[in-house]
């Protein structure tokens, strides 16, 4: 079932700077969704099928942009056929993790972007993971700082 919300608006694509508490997850989800294209540069797209992800990371870098998805874009975004991405979005929908709106000027036009509680599920997942991004990140320099120190030790 697809549920639709007249929104209004001219659907324009300006951003308004985003919201600084995400600024991190918001980074993050930029890289996770870049890497995934710079991945297939490296071993065939094909082995990895993961329409939603793309789909939910861009909405989530959307969202955080403050910026408007219309449905053909996020069917683009998730790289696979526009048919598979519209299942996978009503799939989403039907599950409360995305909403569709109505283009208030063009009927012809929706948009989709994450619903409260999917956006609290980004959130929390992209949250969760950076003190252990951080920590994978800083441990090999403390390790190599550590290192330095001691040869610095042995040399005295």
């Amino acid at each position: 079932m697809m549920m639709m919300r007249n929104v209004g608006g001219s659907g324009s694509s300006s951003v308004i700077a985003p919201d600084p508490a995400y600024r991190v997850t918001l980074a993050l989800a930029r890289e996770i969704y870049a890497g995934r294209r710079r991945r297939a540069r490296f071993l065939a797209s094909d082995l990895f099928g993961e329409p939603t992800w793309d789909i939910l990371l861009d909405l989530y870098i959307a969202a955080r942009e403050n910026r408007r998805v219309p449905t053909t874009s996020a069917c683009i975004g998730a790289h696979v056929p526009p048919t598979t991405a519209l299942r996978w979005l009503r799939i989403l929908e039907a599950r409360g993790i995305v909403e569709r709106e109505e283009d208030g000027r063009d009927g012809r036009r929706t948009f989709v972007r994450l619903s409260e509680r999917g956006l609290t599920a980004m959130d929390g997942y992209l949250q969760g993971m950076v003190p252990g991004l951080t920590n994978a990140m800083i441990e090999p320099l403390r390790e190599a700082e550590y290192a330095d120190e001691a040869m610095a030790q042995a040399a005295e």
